[in-house]
């Protein structure tokens, strides 16, 4: 089952984060900082947080937010994190929380779904490969605000 996170989700939600930024060279994980961006995410009407359940419990997550593109002249969404617990994975569950998202994403004007994977995750990339993702031409670049 498919629906959105709730409050009580958070807790079990950003442990999902941590298991996924271990395998994201990028991201260091903070408990306190995943959380906020979490209840951030849940507070904000552009954005969106959905669970997959297997008896009462959380087994996966997506989260997204939609952003202006201007390439498109309407919404798209942002796909932030996927992830799926180890012993439900290969079942299905990563494509059924990005086709619920992008449901509600198309529902809310957006015309394209985009993302961003760790370049060396290769079964992620796999995935969304046979998923029917594309790739780009683009690269993504970072910079951090310095006082």
């Amino acid at each position: 089952m498919i629906r959105a996170a709730q409050e009580k989700d958070i807790e079990q939600l950003t442990v999902f984060l941590q298991e996924l930024f271990s395998i994201e060279e990028d991201f260091c994980f903070n408990f306190a900082l995943q959380k906020k961006g979490l209840q951030l995410l849940m507070q904000n009407p552009s954005s969106a947080i959905l669970v997959a359940e297997q008896d009462g419990q959380p087994v996966g997550m997506v989260t997204g937010q939609l952003t202006i593109s201007t390439a498109e002249g309407t919404t798209a969404l942002l796909v932030e994190d996927l992830f799926v617990a180890v012993p439900y994975r290969k079942k299905k569950i990563a494509t059924s929380l990005l086709q619920e998202l992008g449901s509600w994403a198309f529902k809310n004007g957006a015309s394209r779904m985009q993302l961003l994977a760790d370049k060396n995750n290769e079964s992620a990339l796999e995935f969304y490969h046979k998923d029917g993702w594309q790739s780009t031409q683009l690269v993504c670049l970072r910079k951090y605000h310095k006082e």
